[in-house]
């Protein structure tokens, strides 16, 4: 039976009873609907949505969304200006979490269904919470811009708090914990100790100094970068995210000396000269000193603290000063985009003032501190 025509589309029926419709898209294609339907009013409606689509400027090419996702992704990761570390992260994260579930399904085929069953395996398959909520964080961005480039009407990430992770709160090594684990670290990672928790710096930051960012005579450290560990084994030294991780963090005066006498000893010759260098004379990599951090705390009898840990013992003590949350989160080298505020430096002044409520807390903690027969922890660099 001939298709009888019509101010929009077409509708014919079929020899298996059922109705097709078809309409000519923008791009002047013979476009038949996604499936028939049973009754020729069906096929009209949705030919009406179709004309509705068209003339509200609301058309998505149906073909364009058959890219897989795999293909998509991938052209994702290499398309934007990461960083170097955060796109090998999210490249892992596309090659091993998301590809071998959603890699051949076409972009407009993955359901809402499909991500929530994809979450709940990669959870039993014993995944950690941690990677799974970056991964579907990575799939929820990607899908976004789907939908940004008329791939999609709505991203199908529909998973409440599926990006986020709860983590038991982490503990807070002390004054006197601190200064335990230093005593019983070698002798050139000690200051590096010191520095990691009452001026909370963090690891990346603390191996990327060099001499010129130490000012001994104002008490000053200048934070510039940070060196950053790929899988490869590269260190790459690279800027702070924003503007909030260029700094200025007054070290406290009761570790002043021990900073002094670190720099004498320990760091490089010059400006340019790193500050923390290991035994062999390259820059400490986080796992080997993770090995030893490890033995430091079993040496002072401190559990369950990890070496990024000391910036929440930093933070903790820099709060009992008075100090404001933008003091805190210009300390901390963070900035906050969801409150919409305007960042502003603290002023050195400040920043000073904050250091020396730092001190007084440090230089309060010792007094009280039981007083050992010997020196502890004067192991071999």
């Amino acid at each position: 039976m001939a298709g009888k025509r019509r101010p929009f589309g077409r509708v014919r029926k079929l020899p298996s009873g059922r109705y097709q419709a078809r309409y000519v898209g923008p791009d002047g294609v013979l476009r038949p609907a996604p499936d028939t339907f049973r009754t020729k009013r069906e096929a009209d409606d949705w030919l009406a949505d179709m004309q509705t689509e068209l003339r509200q400027g609301d058309w998505r090419d149906p073909d364009a969304a058959k890219v897989p996702f795999g293909k998509y992704a991938v052209a994702w990761v290499n398309e934007r200006p990461l960083a170097v570390s955060t796109a090998e992260l999210y490249a892992i994260l596309v090659r091993v979490h998301l590809v071998p579930t959603f890699g051949r399904l076409a972009v407009a085929d993955i359901t809402p269904a499909a991500v929530r069953t994809w979450r709940r395996a990669r959870l039993d398959a014993g995944t950690g919470p941690t990677t799974v909520a970056k991964a579907y964080s990575l799939l929820r961005t990607i899908m976004g811009t789907a939908v940004e480039d008329g791939l999609i009407r709505r991203n199908p990430c529909q998973i409440k708090n599926g990006g986020t992770v709860t983590t038991p709160e982490r503990p807070t090594a002390t004054v006197v914990d601190v200064f335990a684990i230093a005593e019983a670290s070698q002798p050139r990672y000690r200051a590096l100790v010191l520095l990691g928790a009452f001026c909370a710096l963090r690891w990346g930051e603390l191996v990327a100094l060099r001499r010129r960012d130490v000012d001994l005579e104002a008490g000053m450290i200048r934070v510039r970068g940070s060196v950053s560990e790929l899988n490869s084994g590269k260190r790459i030294y690279k800027a702070p995210k924003s503007e909030a991780g260029k700094r200025s963090v007054a070290i406290p005066r009761s570790i002043l000396p021990l900073i002094a006498a670190h720099m004498k000893q320990f760091a490089e010759a010059g400006a340019d000269g790193r500050v923390f260098v290991g035994a062999k004379g390259a820059t400490p990599r986080r796992n080997h000193f993770n090995g030893l951090w490890h033995k430091a705390c079993e040496a002072a009898g401190v559990k369950g603290v990890r070496f990024h840990d000391l910036r929440h013992t930093g933070n903790t003590l820099a709060s009992q000063t008075n100090a404001s949350t933008r003091e805190l989160m210009t300390r901390l080298g963070h900035s906050s985009t969801r409150a919409a505020l305007i960042y502003q430096h603290t002023s050195d002044r400040r920043e000073r003032e904050i250091a020396d409520g730092v001190d007084a807390v440090i230089v309060n903690a010792l007094k009280r501190r039981p007083r050992p027969e010997g020196h502890a922890g004067d192991t071999k660099g």
